[in-house]
C-alpha cells in the first residue's frame, strides 16, 4: 500500500481553532466529538455557490445532531429522511414536510402511511413491492427510481443493496403510473467519499437514457436526485467542492442541451464531515513480542464507539498528538474487547515515539458518520458524547 503523509495539522484545523478545542476539553472525560458549526455553515454556503441549481436535502444520518439540524433548518436546507424517526426530528424543527423526502429503498406500510399523514409527499423507490406499498398508503405522491451504481472508486461504496438495473426503473415507472403515483424522477448514488467524478457522468447518461424512453411511454420525468459522494478531506487527496460542481455541472449540460431538469443532492459527509474532531485518549501501549517492529496503541474510541468508518480500513482519519520527536509505525486499537476493534493495521500510523499513555489524541475529520454510527453500551461504554461551538 502507498503510504500518503497527511498534510500539516494547520490544513485542518487552524492554531486559534485547535487552541479553542483544547481549551474547551481540558476537563472533560474522552472520548467526546466537537463540532464546529461555523464550518458546516460555510460548507453549505459553498454547495449553495457551486450547485446554485441544485436543492440541497441534507442526509441527517450523517450527523443528527440538534444544533446541526437547527443550523441546516435556519439556512432552508432540505432533509432527506430515512425513517419516522428522522422525520420526527426533523418536523420538530418547524420545517415544512415539502422541505423533506424520505429517501430510504427499505420501509414499512406503517411508516409510508405515518409519512403520509405527517404531509410527505416524495417517496423514494427501487422495487415493484415497496411501490406498491407507497400507492396503497400514499396515493398520488410524486416517486422516484433509484438506479444501480458499483460505487467504484469510492472509499465508502453503497452498491449492491440499495438501486436497481435501469430496465427495471424503466417497468417500474410505467407501473407507477397505473398505481396512481407520479413518476417524478431518478436518483442514484455514486458511492460515499467518490474520488472519481467520471462516475456522475456515468448516472447522468443513464438518467438522459430513462428520460428519453420513458416520455416515448407518455411519462415525463421532471427530476434527477443525484444523491451524496462529495467529499471531506481525509488523508487521502480529493478535488475541491467547486471542481466538481464544475465537472458535474458540465456532464448534466450535456446530457441535458434542451435545459437540465431539477436537481437534487443529499449531501452529508460533504457538508458535516470536516467540522468534527474527536477528542481521545491513549489507555495502553504495548508490543506483541519482545523483537516485535510495531508498537500497539490502543484508545479509548474504537469501531463500536464512532469509527466504524475504519471497518477495512477504508476511512483514514487524520491524527494527531501533542507529543513531539522521532516517529515510529503504529497500529491502532480500540479498547473494547471484540477482536474485530482494530482501526488501522495495514495501514500504519506514524506516531512519536514519545507518546505515553493518558496523552490525547485528537481525529479529525470526524464530523459525519462517527456519533450517530456510535453503539449504546457496548462493553458498557456509554455513546460518544457530542459537543457543539
Amino acid at each position: 500500500m502507498t503510504k500518503i503523509d497527511p498534510p500539516s495539522r494547520k490544513e485542518y484545523v487552524s492554531d486559534e481553532k485547535f487552541e479553542q478545542i483544547k481549551k474547551f476539553s481540558k476537563d472533560k472525560e474522552t472520548p467526546f466529538l466537537i463540532i464546529d458549526l461555523e464550518k458546516i455553515k460555510d460548507r453549505y454556503e459553498e454547495l449553495v455557490e457551486n450547485l446554485p441549481y441544485a436543492k440541497i436535502y441534507y442526509a441527517i444520518k450523517a450527523n443528527p445532531n440538534e444544533e446541526v439540524v437547527e443550523l441546516l433548518a435556519r439556512k432552508g436546507s432540505n432533509f432527506d429522511v430515512a425513517s419516522i424517526y428522522e422525520l420526527n426530528q426533523v418536523l420538530n424543527h418547524n420545517v415544512s414536510p415539502e422541505r423533506i423526502s424520505f429517501g430510504n429503498t427499505i420501509k414499512k406500510e406503517e411508516a409510508i402511511k405515518y409519512a403520509y399523514e405527517k404531509g410527505i409527499r416524495l417517496f423514494v423507490t427501487d422495487s415493484e413491492n415497496d411501490l406498491k406499498k407507497i400507492a396503497r398508503n400514499a396515493p398520488k405522491s410524486k416517486v422516484y427510481f433509484r438506479i444501480l451504481c458499483d460505487g467504484s472508486g469510492a472509499d465508502w461504496p453503497l452498491s449492491r443493496k440499495f438501486g436497481t438495473h435501469p430496465d427495471m426503473v424503466f417497468s417500474l415507472a410505467k407501473k407507477a403510473k397505473e398505481l396512481g403515483l407520479i413518476p417524478y424522477g431518478i436518483s442514484f448514488h455514486v458511492g460515499s467519499q467518490q474520488r472519481d467524478v467520471g462516475k456522475w457522468d456515468d448516472a447522468i447518461s443513464q438518467c438522459r437514457y430513462l428520460f428519453e424512453s420513458l416520455k416515448k411511454e407518455g411519462i415525463e420525468l421532471k427530476m434527477i436526485n443525484m444523491g451524496g459522494g462529495l467529499p471531506s478531506r481525509y488523508i487521502s487527496p480529493t478535488m475541491g467542492i467547486g471542481e466538481y460542481a464544475k465537472e458535474i455541472t458540465r456532464f448534466l449540460n450535456e446530457d441535458f442541451p434542451e435545459g437540465i431538469p431539477e436537481i437534487l443532492i443529499e449531501p452529508g459527509r460533504s457538508l458535516v464531515g470536516d467540522s468534527g474532531t474527536i477528542v481521545a485518549e491513549v489507555v495502553l501501549i504495548s508490543k506483541k513480542a519482545r523483537v516485535s517492529p510495531y508498537r500497539w496503541v490502543y484508545l479509548d474510541i474504537g469501531k463500536f464507539s464512532g469509527l466504524i468508518e475504519t471497518l477495512d480500513e477504508a476511512i483514514k482519519y487524520p491524527i494527531y498528538t501533542e507529543a513531539e520527536g522521532k516517529e515510529t509505525e503504529v497500529i491502532l486499537a480500540g479498547p473494547t474487547c471484540d477482536s474485530m476493534d482494530i482501526l488501522y493495521e495495514d495501514y500504519k500510523y506514524n506516531l512519536p515515539i514519545s507518546l505515553k499513555e493518558k496523552d490525547r489524541v485528537y481525529i479529525l475529520t470526524t464530523g459525519a458518520y462517527t456519533a450517530s454510527y456510535s453503539s449504546v453500551y457496548f462493553n458498557g461504554f456509554p455513546p460518544l458524547k457530542v459537543y457543539t461551538f
